[in-house]
């Protein structure tokens, strides 16, 4: 159980960081991206956040003190949450289909999606990332989770007050009436 409990988390990180790559190939025309620094300044943070999760000992001592019991229960929690987060961010990804970009963009013939995962937020695969960020640190169990999981919503959060304001030129009052709508990333709160 050991084995499990050691590289599970890891596994499914595995499998969709593999979906994304594949998924990612047959987008459409790029018309419009952000720049090498913009991308580095939401990238950077996020590949830390992720680091410091996967890390198997804490860089600072003091973020391995364990704040979640080392249960049985508590893993499986973690696990349970990072997967519904993972598949909510494919099923997003697959609903956005050629669309989709790894970076801030816009596409040609770009299109407004509101429909699927996009009905219960604007930012799906972000709440499926932060989601998913919340259930290792679960898993994790220590405080290098209560760093982590701030820095990857810190991270996402910049990327989308970007994507936010492109669509809102891209699609005007359309875009304006979504997002009234719709919450950013908790549905019905934020």
């Amino acid at each position: 159980m050991t084995f499990v409990y050691r590289h599970a988390i890891t596994a499914l990180w595995f499998i969709w960081a593999v979906y994304w790559l594949i998924a990612s190939r047959g987008a459409k025309l790029t018309v419009r991206q952000e720049s090498v620094r913009s991308w580095l300044l939401h990238i950077v943070p996020l590949a830390l956040a992720l680091g410091l999760l996967w890390l198997p000992v804490a860089p600072i001592p003091l973020l391995g003190i364990r704040i979640v019991p080392r249960a049985a229960w508590a893993f499986w929690v973690g696990a349970a949450l990072t997967l519904a987060g993972l598949l909510f961010s494919v099923w997003a990804r697959a609903y956005l289909g050629r669309n989709w970009s790894g970076i801030v963009t816009l596409k040609q013939d770009h299109e407004l999606v509101t429909t699927g995962p996009y009905s219960l937020v604007r930012h799906p695969i972000y709440t499926g990332l932060l989601l998913a960020f919340v259930g290792t640190a679960i898993a994790r169990g220590t405080l290098v989770g209560v760093v982590a999981v701030p820095l990857a919503a810190l991270a996402l959060w910049r990327k989308l007050r970007m994507e936010e304001r492109w669509m809102r030129d891209q699609f005007g009052e359309k875009y304006v009436a979504y997002s009234q709508r719709v919450a950013a990333l908790v549905p019905f709160v934020l």
